[in-house]
């Protein structure tokens, strides 16, 4: 296919080969893999990059960058390999002579650590940057490694800060060695942040001082750039809509008894959250409307989330509808209720998705994150259960709220009143609003502006 790119996919092109370090913050569908391409295979081209590491998610390292590197014409003579798969195999791609080794970023610690081959790149390319936001992972600590003998880094994301500004701290050390925020995070949080949630001497979370933001995203600025989907390309209109379910009195009680006791019985069985985290995990299972056991067996509590999909289904009126799930007892209990729904999990199902073939399609934002284009078979997302993981939420949104999709996007939340589904919606929207912060101030303008 020949490459026909836009004026700001030529301008972030650009952008990647006139600078060694390169954050580029794209939304989905601006095309960040033949941006990237292009530009390696321009250096390569002029003899400034020999060879380039590309660390992906494992669907995208798999299928998406060797089908962009074969689909578009202007990349003819570009050879990759893909490392997964046995570590003989892993090996034997490594050792290839290619242009490009792609392989998934679990790979890389036995990569620098434990394959005891050489680390003979020059270029690395980070697709989904976010993916390094903790600095305390061994893939983090194995890239920083070959850091020092990486002449060139790109760093590609469209979500930079699905926890705030804490963790950009980890991916800018990764791209940059620590020249612009630092080098130990320790000097990150006393220069940027203050204590916020705490017990006695031990911090459990920190919140910006007054300024932090504006300090950091100018500090970031000259390496990054970004754009959002809707300045640069025509973007289906988006409605988004929150549908409220009563839980029963008797659910009801046992949710308030777990809230308030961090221990309730159900059905001869002792159910307890020994900390927040788990309290936090065991009420959103609650307002979907079922709990684990210690055991790992689920017990019903309700059917309004249930009920509520059902409506939302039969209002869609044959039109097809993809429904986000959370928990494993979700999944068996909605295919449990809709017989014909079918999970979207291999390419056969994608593409029985986008053929118009399943009308109730089932995923997990874990699963959807990256890479998965359906934005061909619906343009209905109905959120059963809800997330807190900022990034997951709008990669998953991304599968059809992208470019090519023909029709207004319509995303819906079943939200059980009264429970923390409430404060996840919340939380997500606070979230987004730091993450939009942080677009806008890096935002490129076209010409090399700022604003």
């Amino acid at each position: 296919m020949k490459y026909k790119p836009y004026e700001y996919q030529e301008y972030a092109t650009r952008f990647i080969e006139e600078n060694d370090v390169a954050a580029i913050f794209l939304e989905c569908g601006l095309g960040k893999s033949v941006i990237t391409l292009t530009a390696i295979k321009n250096l390569i081209d002029r003899g400034e990059v020999k060879r380039v590491l590309v660390i992906a998610p494992l669907r995208v390292a798999k299928n998406t960058w060797p089908d962009e590197i074969k689909k578009w014409e202007h990349l003819k003579g570009l050879t990759y390999s893909v490392a997964l798969g046995s570590p003989e195999r892993r090996k034997k791609a490594f050792m290839a002579a290619a242009d490009i080794v792609i392989t998934n970023r679990e790979n890389i610690d036995w990569c620098v650590n434990k394959s005891g081959l050489p680390f003979f790149f020059d270029m690395i390319v980070i697709d989904e940057l976010s993916s390094f936001k903790s600095y305390r992972t061994n893939r983090f600590k194995a890239l920083l490694k070959v850091r020092p003998y990486v002449s060139r880094i790109v760093g590609l994301t469209g979500t930079p800060s699905s926890k705030v500004l804490m963790d950009l701290w980890a991916q800018f050390r990764v791209l940059d060695m620590g020249e612009r925020l630092g080098r130990y995070i320790t000097r990150y949080r006393e220069g940027y942040f203050t204590p916020d949630k705490r017990n006695a001497q031990v911090v459990f979370s920190y919140k910006p001082l007054p300024g932090a933001e504006e300090r950091i995203y100018d500090k970031i600025g000259d390496i990054t750039i970004s754009m959002k989907a809707k300045d640069y390309l025509k973007m289906p209109d988006l409605i988004t809509s929150e549908v409220y379910v009563n839980m029963p009195v008797d659910g009801r009680l046992k949710y308030e008894n777990l809230l308030s006791d961090m221990v309730v019985d159900i059905k001869d069985e002792e159910i307890d959250a020994s900390n927040a985290a788990v309290l936090s995990n065991k009420l959103l299972q609650m307002a979907n409307g079922a709990i684990y056991t210690d055991a790992k067996k689920p017990i019903k509590i309700h059917d309004a989330k249930l009920d509520a999909l059902e409506d939302l289904i039969e209002s869609a009126n044959g039109k097809p509808v993809l429904v986000a799930y959370w928990f494993k007892h979700d999944l068996e209990r909605i295919k449990a209720r809709f017989p014909d729904a079918r999970e979207i999990k291999t390419t056969e199902d994608i593409r029985d998705w986008n053929n118009g073939d399943i009308l109730v399609g089932l995923i997990h934002p874990a699963s959807a994150g990256h890479g998965l284009n359906l934005q061909e078979g619906g343009s209905a997302i109905i959120w059963f259960g809800l997330t807190w993981s900022l990034e997951l939420y709008q990669q998953t949104n991304a599968r059809l709220y992208r470019q090519g999709q023909k029709n207004t996007v319509v995303i819906q939340h079943i939200i059980t009143k009264d429970t923390i589904d409430e404060r996840v919606l919340t939380a997500i929207a606070k979230k987004e609003k730091t993450q939009n912060a942080l677009i806008d101030a890096v935002k490129a303008v076209l010409g090399g502006a700022r604003i």
